[in-house]
């Protein structure tokens, strides 16, 4: 069979698509009916087509295939940490990411018995300490050491000691453990647009580069991972995230630095709902699925109660299990690009692209992300971006169902909440206003929570 079995038909222009449809569309209008524009600024389109492109799109150089399957553990003992790293490695998560709250903790106990050959271990630094990344150094030397005093400043309104003192220890930390970690999941969760998250992860990864001697560090050998959040705006999400990959490749080929990165996504906190819970899990299903599409080295999900429950094995488990059915028994693991060559995706990712670009450019042309920080630009256009979200979600125009759309009213939650599921606010002294993560459906949680019987 060497026959093409297209040769029989003629091809068909984008001109001529859009013909046939405004033909039966019968005298409406073509924009008005088909064509939406999204907070991003973008025009959708009904269809997408090869004429849209001057040439064929790249190839992307990401492996789905190699996606691992990632879980956080934060470390208030050690000993059950330890046990209970051991327990979900043998369930099925191939990726741990400790979070460590003080320098009391024994590296060498939490580690114990877990085979450092197989399982890739991150750990993330609530203090700053030269000798506990020594004693990481020595007893798990591939582990990635994540200290980011930028997304510290920006979340709590404080350096962890001082802009100096954090940077000095930056550069010590780069070089006995060459990896940046730019934890830019805040901005979604704060209700950025995809294009301000965009920007705003490039700028941010800009500050720590600007900053580094390139005269006694070799930017090459510098491994950077991105934190990112995704959401549930399916095709964006996958776009999304393939254009960090491309921005971060334009702004490291300007340093002539390593031009690939590392993308760790967890799903967004922002349309999590306290009541009819259980819609969590499709959200963070389809999210989990955009990830992967996009090209994510490692995915953490969030465990469906993680609003209202402390952490637990069942909540715990069955995010884990949501990412393994979809490694072994829906086959997202069977394909490297399987994005790739889709015009709608294509055609996203250089959008998103074009216009962050943009604004990461005007952010430099106004003296970087930390004086737009220190400045209160970033805070004001993010919340800015959220306040317009939230008005869509009060209007019913975003949808999250069991709250604003079909609510269960014999959904009772007074009595399960565990942890505080809102907004805290704790007055202090901060060098910055900080940004805060705030989910949609707060509001309207916290009148039926009073309401409740």
């Amino acid at each position: 069979m060497n026959e093409n079995l297209f040769d029989g038909f003629n091809s068909v222009t984008a001109k001529q698509w859009k013909q046939k449809i405004q033909f039966d569309l019968k005298g409406a209008d073509y924009n008005d009916t088909l064509v939406f524009k999204t907070n991003e600024d973008i025009d959708v389109k009904p269809f997408y087509h090869a004429d849209d492109f001057d040439e064929l799109p790249n190839i992307s150089n990401t492996k789905a295939t190699q996606w691992k399957i990632g879980q956080s553990i934060f470390v208030a003992d050690v000993e059950k940490s330890n046990l209970k790293a051991l327990d979900i490695l043998e369930r099925g998560a191939e990726s741990i990411h400790f979070i460590i709250p003080s320098e009391t903790v024994s590296i060498e106990n939490l580690i114990k018995n877990i085979n450092l050959d197989t399982a890739l271990l991150h750990f993330k630094l609530q203090f700053l300490s030269e000798a506990f990344i020594n004693k990481i150094n020595a007893l798990a030397p591939k582990a990635k050491i994540d200290i980011d005093s930028i997304e510290h400043l920006a979340k709590i309104g404080n350096w962890f000691k001082s802009l100096n003192d954090d940077f000095k220890f930056f550069e010590s930390k780069i070089k006995t453990n060459p990896f940046i970690n730019v934890n830019a999941s805040l901005y979604q969760n704060a209700g950025a647009t995809m294009v301000q998250q965009l920007a705003y992860a490039l700028a941010h990864a800009n500050e720590y580069l600007n900053f580094l001697d390139t005269s006694k560090i070799n930017l090459k050998s510098i491994n950077i991972t991105f934190h990112i959040s995704v959401g549930s705006n399916y095709f964006f999400e996958i776009a999304k995230l393939r254009a960090l990959r491309k921005l971060w490749k334009a702004l490291a080929s300007e340093y002539n630095a390593n031009t690939d990165c590392d993308i760790k996504v967890t799903p967004t906190k922002r349309n999590k709902t306290l009541y009819d819970n259980n819609t969590n899990l499709l959200r963070t299903t389809t999210e989990c699925m955009s990830a992967i599409l996009g090209g994510a080295n490692t995915i953490c999900n969030l465990p469906y109660d993680y609003i209202y429950h402390k952490s637990n094995e069942f909540g715990e488990r069955i995010a884990r299990n949501q990412l393994l059915v979809l490694k072994h028994e829906s086959y997202f693991d069977k394909v490297n690009n399987p994005s790739d060559g889709s015009y709608y995706i294509e055609s996203l990712t250089n959008q998103l692209s074009e216009k962050a670009l943009e604004l990461f450019k005007n952010i430099e042309s106004n003296g970087g992300f930390l004086r737009q920080l220190k400045l209160g630009t970033i805070q004001r256009k993010i919340k800015e971006s959220a306040a317009k979200e939230q008005n869509q979600f009060d209007k019913g125009e975003i949808v999250l169902l069991g709250t604003n759309k079909h609510p269960s009213t014999n959904n009772k939650m007074k009595d399960e909440l565990e942890l505080y599921p809102f907004v805290k606010t704790n007055a202090r002294k901060t060098l910055i206003e900080p940004i805060i993560e705030k989910r949609l459906s707060e509001h309207f949680e916290q009148k039926r929570l009073k309401n409740e019987n």
